[in-house]
């Protein structure tokens, strides 16, 4: 269940819109430029490689490059059963977590686990907790950041790009995603609005 929180960005404390209904999810965030969609989740094993993963949803995919020009896609994978989980999982949480924003945008399916993007536009933080079978977009030049979680993080995403650079954010320097409830926090008030 996707869930999508928004906050002033001066008080974390009360949201202005909480809601797991699909359409309002895309339709508020179409209003910052960001696209929003579901695909259907199809079942690859732990250990599968990473062409497996693109294979599977090559179909998929190749819409997205041709609807949106883009000409690099990648996978990017992080699971307890990898042999260097331990030493990973901390720094990359770390580097996300800073805000920051692209030059292109950042095109994103979660194709196994969760994580929690955070837009920041408009004097407003939109927190979008992503799980299998999203597809979110951030536009180039929206300040954001991202957690995968303190306990376990776990997921694998299929990752667009316009460029050969992949991957390059400019950070802000604002220490904002302390100021909000974290990835462990809104998994959890997930969890309540899933059995209320």
């Amino acid at each position: 269940m996707t869930l999508l929180t928004v906050w002033k960005d001066t008080d974390s404390s009360v949201p202005v819109l909480e809601t797991i209904d699909e359409t309002e999810i895309r339709d508020t965030l179409a209003t910052l430029g960001a696209r929003f969609s579901r695909w259907e989740i199809k079942d690859f094993a732990d250990d599968a490689s990473l062409e497996e993963v693109l294979a599977l949803y090559a179909d998929e995919v190749e819409a997205v490059k041709q609807s949106e020009g883009y000409t690099l896609v990648d996978v990017m994978q992080l699971s307890p059963s990898q042999a260097n989980y331990d030493e990973v999982k901390g720094p990359s949480r770390q580097k996300f977590l800073s805000e920051h924003q692209h030059d292109d945008d950042e095109d994103r399916f979660f194709a196994k686990g969760a994580g929690v993007f955070y837009l920041h536009v408009n004097d407003q933080v939109y927190a979008l907790y992503c799980e299998a079978g999203d597809l979110v977009s951030v536009p180039a030049n929206t300040t954001h950041w991202f957690d995968l979680g303190v306990a376990a993080p776990e997921f694998t995403s299929i990752r667009f790009f316009h460029d050969d650079d992949g991957w390059v954010g400019h950070f802000t320097g604002n220490p904002i995603a302390d100021s909000f409830p974290s990835f462990d926090d809104l998994q959890a008030r997930r969890a309540e609005l899933a059995t209320a």
